[in-house]
This record gives structure tokens, C-alpha cells and sequence, in this order.
């Protein structure tokens, strides 16, 4: 199939989206291949879009990945469903460790593969009555501060986060708020999770 208005052809779509799954999984091109019963060259040709697949073929490969056929076509023609779009107040209000009365967590997006990649909260905190938990998760977080102000501990540090301050950290090293300086508090906290490795 040939390009239209500068847009990724099925066939460079579907083999685009096999690479990330594959890679996702930190799967090889032998691996994903042999237990598809085709060559690696075949696979290679499909990934970047040099050769199309038969409906069986494909099959295969969606099985030796482990996903659903659909997965396959997740890019193709994909544009008007790749952004989201949350209006303000219309975040999924979550339950986290130590959520209690007074303290919310707005999840702003939500991922749509299988593998959670972030996860963006607004959180707003306006009562300082008890102790806060440490929390302690892969990869890597980053908070910015939007309103109040907020002493929060990483490790043996504590740092006082003002509006415009922003703290990133792994999120490995044990951390949460310990004491509201100024309520109401609101901030965004994004935590980024590690990627298999490719």
C-alpha cells in the first residue's frame, strides 16, 4: 500500500507496532520469529514495512508476542484516538496507600497498552492532622509544586517545595510528604516506569 498524505502505510504500521512489542518484551527477532515458525529475515522485512503478511501470518506473530491480532493494527489510521484529552476535574479520582479524608489523587491519563509505561496524579491535600506513608516504586518520579507549600523527605532529605518547584527522584528510594507548611497543598506528581529493555 503506498503512502497517502505523508502517513505510515499498513504495512509500515503493523511492523512498526510488532518491533515495539517485541522490544517491549524484550524479545529478539530470533526469539519472536522461531516461535512464530518464520524466518528472521521475514520478520525483519515485516517489522520495517518491506513486506506484508498473510492474515495467518500474523496470527503467529500476535501469538508468539503474546497479545491480541489488534495489537497489531494499534498504529495504523491511529490518529484521531492517540492523544487524550482529560478536562479540568475530570480525572479518575484513585485510591493510593495512605489516601485518607482530605488528601485526593487525580489520575490524569490513563495507559492504554499493556504494559503501564507513567502514571501523572494531581493530588491536592488540605489537612495535616496525621502521619504520612512511605512509598517506595520502580522507576523514576517527578513532582511540581502548583499550590501551598510542602516539606517532603526522599531518603534522609527533606525538601521544602514552594509553587514553581519541582523535586525528581527514584522511586526506589523511600519517600512521601512529611509535613503541610501551607494548605491547601496541589501538586503533580509523575511517575515514570522503566522500560523492559530492548
Amino acid at each position: 500500500m503506498d503512502k497517502q498524505d505523508g502517513l505510515p502505510s499498513l504495512e509500515e504500521s503493523v511492523g512498526a507496532a510488532i518491533r515495539e512489542l517485541r522490544q517491549r518484551h524484550g524479545l529478539t527477532i530470533a526469539q519472536v520469529s522461531e516461535q512464530a515458525g518464520i524466518s528472521r529475515g521475514m520478520l525483519s522485512k515485516i517489522e520495517t514495512g518491506h513486506t506484508s503478511a498473510g492474515v495467518e501470518t500474523l496470527a503467529r506473530i500476535a501469538r508468539a508476542l503474546g497479545v491480541s491480532m489488534s495489537m497489531l493494527f494499534s498504529k495504523y489510521d491511529a490518529s484521531a484516538s492517540t492523544a487524550q484529552h482529560i478536562k479540568r476535574g475530570m480525572g479518575m479520582e484513585v485510591v493510593r496507600r495512605g489516601t485518607r479524608s482530605g488528601h485526593t489523587y487525580h489520575l490524569l491519563a490513563y495507559d492504554q497498552g499493556p504494559t503501564k509505561l507513567f502514571e501523572p496524579f494531581l493530588i491536592t491535600m488540605d489537612d495535616d492532622s496525621q502521619r504520612y506513608p512511605t512509598f517506595q516504586h520502580p522507576g523514576t518520579e517527578f513532582l511540581y509544586m502548583l499550590e501551598g507549600e510542602l516539606e517532603y523527605r526522599c531518603g534522609n532529605e527533606t525538601y521544602l517545595l514552594e509553587p514553581g518547584d519541582s523535586l525528581s527522584f527514584q522511586g526506589d528510594v523511600p519517600h512521601g510528604p512529611e509535613r503541610l507548611a501551607r494548605c491547601p497543598i496541589k501538586f503533580l506528581s509523575v511517575i515514570v516506569y522503566p522500560r523492559t529493555a530492548e
